[in-house]
């Protein structure tokens, strides 16, 4: 059989490029491929679960206008097929003058993305989340939370009400190109399509080769490694609070983040990892390790942010350090607070000068599609991102 589409990767994104390609093309042949048993296992199911507003990113990029698109359409799509999520909100909040003055600037970032924002004084902030101390703040209404693994299935179950097919199981080995067809050599077999779609997250450089195309990027894992609040601290906080972002590290930084199942999550850091998949702390793959040890933009990543990772590093091995980052918006947390949590990786894409890519990135040919880097929020973006997949394949 010949497929219309074949889509590598059964996350999120994949899923919804599959499902806008077949409301885009009614009757298709679409199949989605997953080398692993179940659907969203990988960034899909191990990320904080925030439905983001959009705030941080440049205006005018891709990143930005697909993230304040997608936080609409998320919600809407929860609505929809009765998935609970709650719009709990965000507070930034700035602990040093410093941080203020870069919140007063974030401020005029997300006014510039069309993104609802409301300052908020250290008075009211106290009054809002008790257990929260801070200067300022910057109060984002938008932010909810959801969980990101029971909208991708809900999407799966698009796919295949609209005549899709979703094959588990089926690790890609090879993809050929021809005139007219792409064909996919799989753990399972030959599949054939006349068009090929790759959102394979962690393993996006290795696809894209598969292809036949030279990447010229590699996807370095980094770990981010979250604690859990004990249940007798699960109403410590009412809404996402988050520091505010220091623009000289690539990542976030640590914040509290209830869960739409009652828990409060604290993290992620970023750490260097050592496994593309390996979620248990320790996981060593050497595969993976070589892949990006090999890579000349690796090297040049690596010096530009020496002092970063030793910092995150030492976090990770010593939990006070990564206490004492919670407590300067929080101070009443103790070290016994921080209970194990399951960690996630992040797949992030670094070119071969060193620079780390924070937007959306494609790569293709005649006949295949390469999602090749899809940072967060890619789970919040996902519906746009899939339909703007979905325009570029057909």
């Amino acid at each position: 059989m010949t497929y219309d589409y074949v889509v590598v990767g059964g996350g999120i994104v994949g899923l919804s490029t599959a499902r806008h390609l077949l409301t885009r093309r009614p009757g298709a042949g679409v199949v989605v491929l997953e080398k692993e048993d179940d659907l969203g296992v990988h960034q899909t199911g191990h990320n904080s679960g925030v439905i983001h507003a959009g705030i941080y990113y440049a205006p005018g990029s891709l990143k930005a206008r697909l993230c304040r698109a997608g936080e609409r359409a998320t919600k809407e799509f929860c609505t929809e097929h009765d998935i609970p999520f709650r719009t709990v909100g965000k507070l930034v909040v700035a602990t040093t003058d410093l941080e203020v003055r870069r919140l007063r600037e974030l401020r005029g970032r997300a006014e510039a993305n069309g993104v609802v924002v409301e300052p908020v004084d250290a008075t009211r902030l106290r009054e809002m989340e008790p257990h929260v101390s801070g200067l300022e703040a910057l109060l984002v209404p938008a932010t909810g939370i959801v969980d990101f693994r029971l909208v991708a299935l809900a999407m799966a179950e698009d796919i295949r009400e609209a005549g899709g097919e979703i094959h588990t199981g089926v690790t890609v080995t090879g993809i050929e190109e021809g005139s007219d067809v792409v064909r996919v050599h799989t753990s399972r077999g030959a599949y054939r399509g006349r068009r090929l779609v790759a959102c394979a997250g962690l393993q996006a450089d290795r696809v894209a080769r598969m292809g036949g195309l030279t990447p010229d990027f590699r996807i370095v894992p980094f770990r981010g490694e979250y604690y859990e609040l004990p249940p007798e601290r699960a109403g410590l906080v009412n809404h996402l609070i988050y520091p505010v972002p220091d623009p000289e590290l690539p990542f976030l930084g640590v914040h509290l983040s209830p869960t739409i199942d009652g828990r409060i999550t604290v993290g992620p850091n970023a750490v260097l990892g050592w496994a593309r998949e390996g979620y248990r702390k320790g996981s060593f793959s050497w595969q993976d390790v070589s892949d990006y040890l090999r890579f000349p933009g690796f090297w040049r990543f690596a010096r530009a942010n020496l002092r970063v990772g030793v910092r995150e590093t030492l976090n990770s091995a010593f939990k006070r350090g990564y206490l004492a980052q919670c407590r300067t918006y929080c101070p009443e947390l103790r070290l016994a607070d921080l209970r194990p949590h399951e960690a996630g990786i992040r797949a992030q894409a670094i070119l071969a000068d060193g620079t780390p890519v924070h937007d959306f990135l494609f790569r293709q040919t005649s006949r295949q599609v390469h999602v090749a880097n899809a940072p967060s929020p890619a789970a919040t973006s996902a519906l746009p991102i899939g339909e703007l997949i979905a325009e570029r394949v057909l």
